[in-house]
């Protein structure tokens, strides 16, 4: 017989390195492989809106506005999340400063066809505080005045647009501005959408 078949079961299972240096580093890239393919195989499958969404809440909640909106962006790319990761988008964006880029999230969460009237609703509202927050008063006023006819006693939204009507023909009266070529495309935009219906 030769000494491996001889050597007992117990010695067999621990076996005692020669070289302990290169067999911890052999072993550590053997075990890194398969986290390496986990993740490789992570990235192309199609996203976890629930996984995203869920961890998204959580930051928002404990105000990590940056890292939740990354959160909500990738549940929205998921067809089942996609209204209430960009309405959720939308809102930590605007919590973090990222006005514009707000404004456009809550577009695309209108756009989502399977939005109801309520949330309809509630992100025309939200839409309408940001436009108004970036002095966009026609966009806002087009966004609130859409919001009335679905809902006109939502919150203050017959005020706002009282109060920003006020405000647009004080500064074109004292200014003598007019709308600009963006304000223009704004409300070819808006006056797209209501024909549709969203």
């Amino acid at each position: 017989m030769n000494e491996i078949n001889a050597t007992p079961l117990s010695q067999e299972s621990h076996p005692v390195p020669i070289r302990a240096s290169s067999e911890n580093e052999e072993r550590a890239s053997i075990q890194e492989a398969p986290l390496q393919t986990l993740k490789a195989t992570a990235s192309t499958e199609a996203p976890n809106g629930q996984e995203a969404y869920e961890r998204g809440t959580t930051l928002k909640n404990v105000g990590l506005f940056r890292q939740a909106a990354e959160h909500f962006e990738k549940a929205a790319q998921d067809p089942a999340y996609a209204l209430k990761g960009f309405a959720q988008l939308g809102f930590s964006l605007k919590q973090s400063g990222k006005l514009e880029d707000a404004a456009v999230a809550f577009r695309r969460a209108l756009q989502v066809p399977s939005t109801s009237s309520k949330e309809q609703i509630q992100i025309l509202y939200l839409l309408g505080r940001t436009l108004e927050s970036l002095e966009r008063i026609p966009e806002a006023l087009e966004a609130y005045r859409w919001l009335r006819r679905e809902a006109p006693q939502y919150r203050d939204v017959a005020l706002r647009i009282e109060s920003l009507s006020t405000r647009r023909v004080h500064r074109n009266n004292g200014h003598g501005q007019r709308d600009g070529p963006r304000t223009t495309q704004a409300m070819q935009l808006w006056q797209g959408l209501l024909r549709t219906g969203k």
